[in-house]
């Protein structure tokens, strides 16, 4: 009997090693080692000081060259999470002034789904004055004192449309490509393609405001099934940028270094065995949080930021806000982050209290922006990076032309309910035409009617500018390549200079 249950356990340990990764490892030209080796071209090896003291093993964040020459290094995206308000900010609709208080006609409504809306609305004229601004002429309203001064340096798209209507599933279909759960956001593929250009700190930063983080959670910045080292990293701008970033009382740098050398070596023997990617990027994760701890509170602090600065985007020393998080943006980009992404939370406007209501919260929120996003165009100029740094700004959909009825009934306060159809975003800076306006909707701002744009459309034209061609830019998973645009989008090529 004792000699079966040996030969039992024998047969047991066996069997573990028999697994689809024995398998990768055994057949090293199959079809695994082709993809681990495809997901690793281009990767330095940790050899500096500030790198892993491991030989052999790869480093999945190396900076990579990108296929094709592309005019932008970085991308800031600034996302207005809850969606602003195109008809307040960028879209000038004098003949929806006029019908203000009508009744909504029947073909806007009939067949159409929408988050509150009952019965038949009421028209909402502009509840903000507009006027046209520099060179282009770009109509902006008044709620923007600040960009009026730097409207000549963007690209206005007028005619975006989503297919979503909720906040949830139109924030993953903006930075995942897909309104389901379990793909990789837009700054995972960027640093999986292009990595980062400094080791001591992550590709892709987060940034949140507004007290909440998006609808769609931490899935809009999550690495889907890349491997995890290419997911967000999401830091504070009040208190300590990363929890859990400091040593613990009674244990020193070097105690951190020999544990973390320890841990790694051990995580060496596995991947040597397994050749598993996920292996790599624990590695990858432990040797960034221990240069982070040096790397990180220094370029993340904005206190040692001259006066001048801290005026200029309306910083807030010592509390979380927008304009810290923007301040903080073009520090990150200045020390070679690739992808830093800000959600600010808070432009849902559908008037039902003050907060919400377009004569009063929103009017808030648009001083936050207007002056923040501003300082960041000029800065970015100043110092010479603009050229070379792509920024995005835009919700996840727009507002109606009719005022929200939600239940049937008018809202106390002034606001609108969601809506796909037709919304404004804005790109500038790397490789981007200065002062263009594209696209155009109706005479109420409901329907695109030119220069209409898909979100798929604004990913492939980021990648554009990183130098990827979208539709060759895949990774396989489960039996197929996919990619950040699924099976659709094209360069919106006229705002690319």
């Amino acid at each position: 009997m004792k000699k079966m249950n040996i030969q039992q356990e024998a047969f047991t340990t066996g069997l573990q090693f028999q697994t689809r990764r024995h398998f990768l490892r055994e057949c090293k030209t199959g079809m695994g080692m082709l993809a681990l080796g495809s997901m690793l071209e281009g990767c330095n090896f940790f050899s500096s000081k500030n790198e892993s003291s491991l030989s052999g093993i790869q480093n999945p964040l190396a900076a990579k060259p990108s296929p094709l020459p592309g005019k932008a290094k970085a991308v800031i995206f600034l996302h207005m999470a809850g969606a602003p308000s195109q008809l307040e900010m960028f879209d000038y609709k004098p003949t929806l002034q006029k019908m203000d208080g009508m009744d909504c006609p029947d073909s806007f409504i009939q067949g159409k789904k929408f988050a509150f809306i009952r019965g038949v609305p009421k028209l909402l004229g502009p509840q903000v004055n507009f006027k046209q601004h520099g060179e282009s002429g770009i109509w902006l309203s008044d709620h923007m004192p600040y960009f009026s001064s730097v409207v000549d340096e963007i690209s206005l798209l007028k005619a975006v449309s989503t297919d979503q209507f909720n906040h949830a599933p139109a924030q993953l279909l903006m930075h995942c490509g897909t309104a389901r759960l379990g793909r990789p956001s837009m700054g995972s593929w960027v640093t999986y393609g292009l990595g980062t250009e400094n080791s001591n700190l992550p590709g892709f930063v987060v940034l949140t405001s507004g007290g909440r983080n998006p609808d769609a959670g931490k899935s809009v910045w999550g690495s889907g099934f890349l491997p995890s080292v290419y997911q967000g990293v999401q830091c504070r701008s009040e208190g300590d940028p990363v929890l859990f970033l400091k040593d613990p009382n009674g244990y020193d740098r070097d105690m951190r270094k020999a544990s973390i050398d320890a841990i790694n070596q051990v995580n060496q023997l596995s991947y040597q065995e397994f050749q598993d990617p996920e292996i790599l990027s624990r590695i990858s994760q432990y040797e960034m949080a221990f240069n982070m701890q040096i790397a990180v509170p220094d370029v993340m602090n904005i206190n040692d930021e001259p006066a001048y600065i801290h005026n200029l985007y309306g910083t807030k020393l010592g509390k979380e806000s927008f304009a810290n998080n923007v301040l903080l943006a073009r520090k990150l980009v200045e020390k070679g982050v690739r992808f830093v992404q800000l959600f600010d939370w808070g432009w849902d406007s559908h008037g039902t209290d003050p907060g919400t209501a377009l004569d009063m919260g929103f009017i808030e929120k648009c001083k936050e922006n207007d002056q923040a996003v501003s300082a960041l165009l000029m800065d970015l100029k100043q110092r010479g990076l603009l050229d070379e740094t792509l920024v995005v700004w835009g919700g996840e959909f727009g507002r109606t032309p009719m005022q929200e009825n939600r239940d049937g009934k008018q809202n106390v306060f002034k606001g609108r309910d969601h809506h796909s159809d037709a919304f404004c975003m804005w790109m500038a800076g790397g490789g981007i035409r200065k002062g263009v306006s594209y696209g155009e909707t109706d005479e109420i701002g409901y329907n695109a009617v030119d220069g209409k744009v898909s979100i798929y459309d604004i990913q492939a034209t980021v990648l554009n500018q990183l130098g990827f061609d979208h539709t060759d830019f895949t990774y396989p998973f489960q039996g197929r390549n996919f990619r950040l645009t699924d099976v659709f989008g094209k360069t919106i090529d006229p705002i690319i200079s």
